[in-house]
């Protein structure tokens, strides 16, 4: 069996295809033809296209004929270059280009944790092109007020003068968090100024979440600007919100989302 990446090459993940940015970045992805406005999922920190909510939307729109979109930031998974040498700015860049060049037209976004800051800050960049948004654990700031504001001064002290401190992590390998993560973090921060959004906007949250508190998505309602919002908290899931509940969940607030934004 060949492999690729992070793991075997199968008949039902087959090879993407690769897009080359502007800053020479290789970015993979696999787009679905069909209906538009395109659902784009948009991964989360440290995740890849072929995890278990990417890889569930993307069988919800081939059975619907709906355009979709996955891909692969920089340092994940299938795409070129070190996770350790990137940052949000440098994630958003990537989606925004993906945007571009593959999902000219209106689109709805869908963003897991980190994804749901990265969807947050396509919305400031684009705001015509957002039929809808939803988030799934959105973690927007959190190298800010997740990282930054639970280091002890020992881990802040390595940060800036070491230049990187290593935290430990339930996903594997340690998490690498660098001063330019944090710095860059800092210039790319969505719940300090207002944020508008016109598109109706459907935000999910476990209870259960250990990585991201309910209380950002608490939050995230309150600072954003937008008509038709929703959140929902489900009792005693976790982050990945990923069991079959959550997934049926998800597809079901999606047709809402795709119906209220026709």
């Amino acid at each position: 069996m060949a492999w690729r990446g992070n793991g075997p090459i199968t008949e039902s993940d087959p090879m993407p295809d690769y897009l080359t940015t502007s800053t020479s970045r290789r970015l993979a992805y696999h787009l679905t033809e069909g209906t538009h406005p395109m659902v784009v999922f948009l991964g989360g920190l440290r995740s890849d296209m072929a995890g278990t909510k990417a890889m569930f939307l993307e069988d919800w729109a081939k059975s619907r004929g709906r355009a979709f979109l996955r891909f692969d930031y920089s340092g994940h998974g299938d795409s070129s270059g070190a996770f350790s040498e990137g940052c949000i700015g440098d994630w958003a860049e990537d989606a925004a280009e993906i945007l571009d060049r593959l999902a000219p037209k209106r689109v709805v976004l869908v963003g897991s944790s980190m994804g749901g800051w990265i969807s947050l800050l396509m919305a400031r960049r684009s705001p015509e092109r957002i039929a809808g948004l939803m988030g799934i654990a959105a973690a927007p700031d959190f190298t800010e007020d997740g990282f930054w504001a639970n280091f002890s001064e020992d881990q802040r002290a390595q940060v800036m003068g070491q230049g990187q401190t290593a935290l430990p992590s339930e996903y594997g390998e340690p998490m690498i968090v660098t001063k330019r993560m944090i710095e860059d973090g800092r210039e790319n921060l969505v719940l300090r100024s207002p944020l508008a959004i016109e598109a109706p906007v459907r935000l999910l949250q476990g209870t259960a979440d250990e990585a991201v508190d309910q209380a950002v998505a608490l939050r995230l309602l309150a600072h954003l600007r937008c008509d038709d919002l929703h959140l929902e908290l489900v009792k005693g899931e976790d982050h990945r919100f990923s069991s079959p509940h959550c997934l049926d969940l998800l597809a079901r607030r999606l047709d809402e989302l795709l119906e209220a934004a026709a």
